[in-house]
């Protein structure tokens, strides 16, 4: 997988991640504002059944459903850039994107790979030379 491919993916990854959390926020906002809640001092207890409860309903899995296709996005551009960086002949990109993928911090590892991290698919040269004999 490309650098860019890697980029797109993370990047279009984090477009649905904030898509999905505005239509959750949506839909909550949408069913307060609407009295669909049933409250019980500070508590809900339960749904008023109308057809905007329903569509609230919807819209709020729809919109967590949207998030954790980011997420998911989110893992496979952390593996694509793993995967890009494994070739390269120094480790040090490739351990630095693992452990911090592992540690949980793999949103900054993600963004260092893509601002200052190498394509693992395109021959430098160095390494064109390298195989070149020169």
């Amino acid at each position: 997988m490309s650098k860019s491919t890697v980029t797109k993916l993370f990047i279009g990854s984090g477009i649905s991640i904030v898509a999905g959390a505005l239509l959750v926020v949506l839909a909550v906002w949408l069913a307060i504002a609407n009295d669909v809640f049933v409250m019980k001092g500070p508590d809900i207890v339960g749904l008023h059944p109308s057809a905007l409860a329903w569509s609230c309903l919807a819209l709020g899995v729809l919109g967590s459903v949207v998030v954790i296709g980011g997420f998911a996005g989110g893992v496979v551009s952390w593996i694509g850039a793993l995967l890009n960086t494994w070739p390269i002949p120094g480790k040090a990109w490739f351990v630095a994107v693992l452990l911090l993928g592992v540690l949980n911090l793999g949103f900054f590892a993600m963004i260092a790979y893509l601002i200052a991290g190498p394509d693992g698919t395109r021959p430098s040269v160095t390494r064109a030379r390298a195989l070149a004999g020169a």
